[in-house]
């Protein structure tokens, strides 16, 4: 190789890295507009609702006067929406993905429940909420409750969670199962003991997506008649008689933040539009320490990954 190829290799080289530096910084840029754009709203969501954020706005009750108006029915109803959503999507949508992806035949039938799986994923929320006004308000008789809209939002965030499981399955590598299956173990005690402990953080990473898409909803929510004005709390899920667990509030009237916001933001005085902006912050804060308990969660189970 003379001189002029040595030349012409780092000619080409220094272009190629041109390149990959040019690709970096529009990269970083489209990431800086997303950040600072959301950056900018919430801080201006922040300092329009900060004058509202006190003890009484979360321990009051809705109002017709704005000053008086609080979050309590919202909050809490938020809460108890995402802990039936989780109770129901979660553990079956883990299984559908575990099944999918160790146990099931590959054969025409899956091939159309995989791809059912992924159309579903990016089926509009209205439709969900269409769907669950018939089955789960009316055929079920769950009526207008919590556990209607649990289970609505159960069933709008699964495909995401089977998707989810199922790729992060497909990451282990394959010589951990034949190394399970070479030592004896059975299907169910290799995915017990060596597929979920190593995929779990993928698996909770589907689930972070998933609550995150749930807990913003609204269209879904108000199609099975959600209240957009609540005076009261639904009964508390712990009593102080035997047994001391209390599902009645599973079908309790409810409301939820976005319904919340959305009643705010329709009444033109200014007063309420503050609250909404309140509300709308109080939501993101929901909302981040959701995920970051689960990115913590995430983080503790990959450190303790042994492989």
């Amino acid at each position: 190789m003379n001189q002029q190829d040595i030349q012409a290799i780092r000619a080409m080289i220094t272009r190629h890295k041109r390149w990959d530096m040019m690709f970096g910084l529009l990269g970083l840029l489209a990431l800086m507009i997303g950040v600072l754009t959301f950056t900018a709203l919430f801080a201006e969501m922040a300092i329009k609702g900060a004058e509202r954020l006190d003890y009484d706005f979360f321990t009051s009750f809705p109002s017709r006067r704005a000053g008086s108006a609080g979050i309590l029915t919202a909050w809490v109803g938020t809460i108890l929406v995402m802990i039936v959503t989780a109770m129901s999507a979660v553990p079956l949508g883990v299984a559908a993905g575990i099944y999918l992806e160790e146990y099931a035949p590959k054969n025409w039938v899956t091939d159309i429940i995989e791809i059912n799986v992924t159309n579903l994923a990016g089926v509009p929320s209205i439709v969900y909420g269409l769907l669950a006004l018939g089955l789960f308000v009316y055929k079920f008789g769950f009526g207008q409750s919590v556990l209607s809209a649990g289970l609505t939002l159960g069933l709008l965030i699964l495909p995401v969670v089977i998707v989810a499981t199922r790729e992060s399955i497909r990451a282990i590598p394959q010589m951990v199962r034949e190394g399970s299956y070479a030592c004896g173990a059975t299907t169910w005690q290799t995915v017990k003991d060596h597929i979920l402990p190593y995929s779990s953080a993928g698996i909770l990473t589907g689930i972070i997506i998933g609550m995150a898409r749930a807990i913003g909803e609204t269209a879904p929510i108000i199609t099975i008649g959600a209240l957009t004005f609540i005076a009261f709390l639904p009964p508390a899920p712990i009593g102080d008689v035997a047994p001391f667990i209390n599902f009645d509030w599973l079908l309790a009237p409810f409301t939820v933040m976005p319904i919340q916001m959305f009643n705010w933001t329709s009444r033109p005085e200014a007063a309420f539009q503050v609250n909404a902006a309140a509300a709308g912050f109080v939501l993101v804060l929901m909302t981040l320490a959701m995920n970051g308990t689960a990115i913590w969660l995430r983080y503790r189970l990959r450190r303790n990954i042994k492989w």
